[in-house]
């Protein structure tokens, strides 16, 4: 095994789940190559010599272009801001370096466009990080789809609820300001994300998104609160699966409802966030006098489960769905061969985002590049 020194910039809620990943994904998976934890950027050289303390970094820099330059950082993994996502990619990939940037990938349509160049120029590992798909139980459900186990699918609904900003008492803050920060920006991209893993490309939709509370406490909203799309995938039955999503981070009762139902011609996918160790399963196979949802407890036979525990139904958590993606990660890094998703999959996300927002302004559909 060899180690490979990784660059962390941003220190907060992700860039700490990435540091804890890194410092662990070596002893869960027992990967070829071993993270160092080289160096940490944050928004100032105080905040960032705190993050190298706590986390165990070797070292912090006062700003991100220090962290790209340094020869014993090998690999960068992207936490900050969504409007430095570009610039960060830009000089890393011009030093051939790899990157592991979180969503949504870019800022803007364009930016997204130009990092995906920029990696594919490079030719360095790319990947972005969308962490929910990557539980054992939606691994499992991709795998049943890929080998037809509900046959052609039909139709397809996803959600992405929270309800941190269901209260419109809450106050005005960094969420409610930039488009990047609205639900569109923020908890779309994950639900649009699992229907592309799940079902594959989507060729036409229609959405409609809104601002219910525009003003709060301490200023006015400037973004969106909820929005829902019906859409017409390229795969599945008949013309290709029908559609449906809905996002929202007012939808109160919902802590983490990510959430999604998969009807095929044989049976049927049912999966809840808030349940993650659990798939449920449908199959016509069975007699008709048992025949019903299945659930099916996540355990050692589901993938990237056992490098954690070794009893069925124990269930992992949040933390180790980052860990997963950092031992894929460094997959891409060590055999040169991509792994999903790519920027170039990242791209494809923020362009149905980019559809959907178009459509609710004109009130139309919008055929997309499939």
């Amino acid at each position: 095994m060899s180690e490979i020194g990784i660059g962390i910039i941003g220190g907060g809620y992700m860039g700490k789940a990435h540091a804890v990943a890194m410092a662990s994904v070596g002893a869960v998976f027992d990967t070829a190559l071993r993270p160092r934890l080289e160096m940490v950027s944050a928004g100032s050289a105080e905040s960032a010599e705190r993050y190298r303390a706590v986390y165990g970094f070797n070292r912090a820099a006062g700003d991100w272009q220090e962290l790209i330059a340094d020869p014993k950082v090998e690999a960068i993994v992207i936490a900050s801001p969504q409007s430095t996502h570009r610039a960060i990619a830009e000089a890393a990939f011009a030093l051939n370096k790899p990157v592991l940037c979180e969503k949504p990938m870019g800022a803007s349509l364009e930016d997204s466009r130009a990092m995906v160049a920029a990696a594919e120029k490079s030719g360095a590992a790319n990947m972005v990080g969308f962490n929910y798909i990557r539980t054992p139980a939606s691994q499992f459900a991709r795998q049943l789809i890929a080998e037809g186990a509900i046959g052609e699918i039909t139709w397809f609904r996803g959600e992405h609820t929270e309800d941190f900003l269901a209260d419109p008492e809450t106050p005005a803050n960094w969420r409610t300001t930039g488009d990047a920060n609205g639900t569109m920006g923020d908890l779309a991209p994950h639900m649009i994300n699992a229907a592309l893993a799940l079902v594959g490309p989507i060729r036409s939709l229609i959405a409609e998104v809104e601002t219910v509370h525009s003003t709060r406490p301490g200023g006015t909203v400037s973004n969106d609160d909820q929005g829902q799309m019906m859409c017409r995938f390229v795969n599945g039955a008949g013309s290709g699966a029908m559609g449906q999503m809905h996002f929202s981070r007012i939808a109160t009762g919902r802590k983490m409802g990510y959430a999604y139902e998969i009807t095929g011609t044989k049976g049927a996918i049912r999966f809840d966030q808030e349940d993650q160790n659990a798939l449920w399963l449908y199959s016509m196979d069975e007699p008709e006098a048992t025949r019903g949802f299945r659930k099916i407890l996540t355990g050692p036979a589901h993938p990237d489960y056992l490098p954690f525990c070794q009893g069925p139904g124990h269930g992992t958590g949040y933390q180790d769905q980052i860990i997963i993606e950092a031992k894929d990660f460094l997959h891409a890094i060590e055999t040169g061969k991509p792994v999903w998703p790519t920027f170039r999959d990242g791209l494809a996300v923020n362009e149905i985002v980019a559809a959907a927002m178009a459509s609710s302004k004109s009130r139309s559909w919008q055929t997309l590049d499939a």
